[in-house]
């Protein structure tokens, strides 16, 4: 029997890629004109669970998925964003879709103009109607007025602040007459504290129109303000559903990121002990399109494993990109006392910092090279080691290449079949292992990770933190670890930063209760704390 009570339903949907589940049993019923809002971490599961609503190409590829949806009590099966879009489901993307060139009318209206006849049309078929200019501009008018949105409607779109830009992909989709169901994929995060006031207004407006709205966001204050219920995804898994005034702002934190944290053993350091400084950033600036830094103040010790967390498009992969000179930087950079070169990825390397870049495929690897080739390549270039110099020439001392390689190979665990084989054959852990020792070979003082174990299996995750730690433990290095996976930070680090907004929202030791590591994650730590100083 058909339940039209609402508008969605997914139920007992599962999703692996190649053995690896990344969604369990997930169910999620939304009602028309209601806002249920979708929370969880980085790789919680919330992409997939979308990509699977839009019959995206990367789940039909890989296998599928289990599971049925049903809209306004009809079993579907979406095989193409298109398809969903005929049935009346939309998305208000992150990234924008817009056509600089056009105004806002034909961003709005494209591929649904409405057209009117003419003389010649009469003739030859409605292919050569005209547009009906007065009636599209008239419509979107419409759409963009339950924005509060001031804005003529034959603006060009090119050059335009990004917070409009936002509103008129969301203008585009309410504009469209079939609409049962808008899915908001953080459609704050771009926006300014007053843009967003305006777009949570917006939703009201359109919720009261009856259209469903799935709002994905981090950002806790936001859901207690508009969201009617509630699903918190965790690690692939469906860990609460809330009614959001039968919530609050604490309890979702917690329920973010309370998990059990394997701390991986290694000695405990002392308090006490009176470190040094090795490395500080004072006002540090990044301009890393989506993972801006915007100024940051920080010291790292001697010794220590510093994690640095946060959600994506914070700001947190920026800084290792930033001290390292691939991204435009401003601030100072201070190692050992002295400033480093700006902008300098040579002179960072140069002074003993190495780089795991958080793009193995893209920065880290030569994926038609050897495991050798990339083990040695950046010391080659450097430090001119491997290298014999003779008095007219040079060679490269491919013995003392193939010693190194081999002893990396034992250290770190790789498993090949020799040191010749091509990168591009390896596994993504085994691939990750070559990235680090290729850091290792430069021997340095200061060792900056960005995401070691995004896109390697629960096996290989565990021997690559495993090596940062004895590196950190029998070498006494210094490392500085940029994650997504706030409970891999927690089992190695012995502090973590947490970055929101490009800024530091704070500092916490690893067995910190789970709700300040929610609430610095979702950006609300220092309003609370702050709200509680004024209030004692």
């Amino acid at each position: 029997m058909e339940n039209l009570e609402y508008v969605l339903q997914m139920k007992n949907i599962s999703k692996d890629y190649y053995g690896n589940c990344v969604l369990k049993d997930i169910n999620l019923s939304v009602k028309a004109g209601e806002i249920h809002a979708i929370l969880g971490e980085n790789g919680a599961g919330k992409s997939t669970l979308m990509n699977i609503l839009f019959g995206m190409t990367v789940i039909h590829s890989t296998g599928g998925f289990d599971g049925e949806i049903m809209l306004e009590g009809k079993n579907i099966n979406i095989k193409s964003p298109q398809e969903a879009l005929e049935l009346g489901i939309g998305m208000v993307h992150q990234e924008f879709m817009l056509i600089p060139g056009y105004s806002v009318t034909e961003n709005v209206k494209l591929n649904r103009e409405i057209t009117k006849r003419n003389f010649v049309s009469r003739i030859f078929g409605e292919k050569l109607e005209t547009l009906d200019l007065k009636e599209m501009a008239k419509d979107t008018r419409k759409a963009l007025d339950t924005l509060d949105m001031d804005i003529d409607e034959w603006t060009r779109v090119e050059g335009i602040p990004v917070g409009y830009m936002q509103f008129i992909e969301i203008a585009r989709e309410i504009d469209k007459k079939n609409i049962k169901l808008l899915v908001f994929d953080e459609p704050t995060a771009v926006l300014t504290e007053s843009e967003a006031a305006n777009l949570l207004t917006a939703m009201q407006k359109i919720k009261e129109s009856g259209i469903a709205i799935l709002f994905i966001t981090h950002r806790l204050d936001e859901v207690m303000e508009v969201a009617d219920n509630i699903t918190m995804l965790r690690d692939g898994e469906l860990v609460a559903q809330k009614k959001s005034d039968e919530t609050n702002v604490i309890e979702l934190a917690e329920l973010m990121v309370g998990r059990k944290v394997e701390k991986i053993v290694r000695e405990k350091r002392d308090e006490k002990a009176n470190r040094k400084t090795i490395l500080e950033v004072k006002d540090l600036r990044v301009m890393m399109s989506g993972e801006e830094v915007k100024g940051i103040d920080l010291k790292i010790e001697e010794g220590e494993i510093l994690g640095i967390g946060g959600l994506a498009g914070q700001g947190k992969i920026g800084i290792a990109n930033g001290i390292m000179g691939i991204y435009p930087v401003s601030g100072d950079i201070i190692l050992k006392g002295e400033k480093l070169k700006l902008n300098s990825p040579k002179d960072s390397l140069e002074r003993k910092i190495a780089f795991v870049s958080e793009d193995r495929r893209g920065v880290g690897l030569l994926l038609d090279t050897s495991i050798e080739i990339n083990i040695v390549v950046t010391a080659m270039q450097i430090k001119k080691t491997f290298i014999r110099n003779f008095v007219l020439f040079t060679q490269i001392n491919q013995k003392r290449i193939k010693e190194h390689t081999l002893k990396m190979i034992k250290m770190l665990d790789i498993r090949c079949r020799n040191e010749k084989q091509l990168i591009k054959k390896l596994s993504g852990g085994n691939q990750q292992k070559i990235c680090i020792a290729r850091a290792l070979t430069l021997a340095p003082d200061v060792l900056l990770v960005s995401e070691p174990t995004r896109g390697i299996d629960v096996g290989a995750k565990k021997i690559v933190l495993e090596t940062l730690v004895r590196l950190n433990r029998d070498l006494g290095m210094t490392i500085v670890m940029t994650s997504s996976e706030l409970a891999e930070l927690r089992s190695v680090c012995d502090r973590i930063v947490i970055i929101s907004g490009g800024k530091i929202e704070g500092e916490l030791k690893p067995d910190s209760n789970d709700t300040d590591f929610g609430l610095m994650m979702a950006g609300e730590y220092k309003k609370i704390h702050s709200r509680g100083d004024e209030q004692s």
